[in-house]
């Protein structure tokens, strides 16, 4: 084993690409688990890969594995799988890690558990952190300016741990204790993003987004209060900061994948074609069941709901402009 064991990164997609060559910018050692065979070669070979972030020229000091046993030497793992697979994935270590940091932003479609459920019955030996805000993979590859927030469930020791090791003087690293909170941050932006982008593709204009931001936020902080999770969490980084990005660029998958639905196109269609995963079509349905089960209104939510259900887009915005007039604030309801 190494001296200073390498710092592994389970999932060759851009997001985790760009997370290893963010890590090795300093010169340091990662191994990146590619699920593709071919994309692993690329990298070794290459140092590059084509399939998820052609625009990058790869650090020499990251090396590409297909093998999950090849991590058993890695004492910290950041996960970037598609969130649907991430326990599956995880139940296939060999040795679990000491520091497990979760950067796949969704809700299990099944069993409605955030990430760090799923990883707390995958791997219950490791310590859990959650890194999560407003990255787009391609700006972290390249060197720009990036904040976002290190959720430590083992508190201050873990994250004495963990910011030298992930902060970057281009990456910067804000802490919490938060994890719930960074958690629904994540993966709500992701179905308010579709809704973004349906705007956008509907031609309804920037007012409609601009409301639809700001309405969505409630949504999203009404939800993760309800699961424990804090209002200054979500109003930080992993929360607003990052719905404000997603929502505002072609850049994000799900705002592309929206933007696609507003222009006519089915949400059937657009799953079955797509390489890279949108997130928010996979979580929208089992948030708007967990939204009602813990009785939290959330109109926008249900609304990507409907579309993923093949409702059409523009009855669903009709829908949503149509519903009773009320306080803006939840404690002025006028229905109370």
């Amino acid at each position: 084993m190494n001296a200073h064991p390498p710092i592994g990164v389970i999932g060759a997609g851009a997001w985790g690409t760009a997370l290893a060559q963010m890590i090795a910018s300093n010169g340091s050692e990662v191994l990146l688990w590619a699920y593709e065979a071919e994309v692993a070669d690329a990298i070794n070979t290459a140092h590059t890969n084509p399939l998820y972030l052609p625009s990058a020229t790869l650090a020499p000091t990251i090396r590409a594995t297909s093998d999950l046993a090849d991590l058993a030497e890695c004492e910290t793992l950041l996960v970037v799988t598609p969130a649907q697979v991430l326990g599956t994935v995880l139940a296939g270590l060999a040795r679990p890690p000491r520091d497990l940091v979760l950067c796949s932003k969704g809700i299990d479609a099944q069993t409605g558990e955030l990430m760090n459920e799923v990883a707390r019955r995958a791997a219950p030996q490791s310590t859990l952190a959650v890194l999560s805000g407003p990255t787009f993979a391609h700006e972290v590859a390249a060197g720009l300016p990036t904040a976002v927030t290190l959720a430590c469930a083992g508190g201050e020791a873990q994250w004495q741990r963990l910011a030298p090791a992930l902060s970057r003087p281009a990456f910067r690293l804000y802490y919490s204790d938060d994890v719930t909170g960074a958690e629904v941050g994540g993966a709500i932006k992701n179905v308010l993003a579709i809704a973004c982008g349906v705007v956008e593709g509907l031609g309804l204009g920037q007012n409609a987004r601009a409301a639809l931001i700001a309405r969505g936020f409630s949504e999203m902080l009404r939800f993760g209060e309800a699961l424990g999770g804090r209002a200054e969490t979500l109003a930080g980084l992993c929360g607003l900061g990052d719905l404000v990005l997603t929502c505002s660029s072609t850049s994000s998958r799900n705002f592309s994948f929206g933007k696609a639905l507003g222009e006519g196109h089915s949400a059937a269609q657009l799953l079955a074609d797509r390489r890279t995963v949108a997130e928010g079509a996979h979580t929208a349905p089992v948030l708007a069941r967990l939204a009602g089960q813990h009785g939290v209104t959330m109109p926008i939510v249900s609304a990507v709901n409907d579309l993923m259900a093949g409702a059409d887009a523009r009855a669903v915005v009709a829908a949503l402009m149509a519903r009773p007039l009320k306080a803006e604030q939840a404690e002025q309801d006028f229905s109370a």
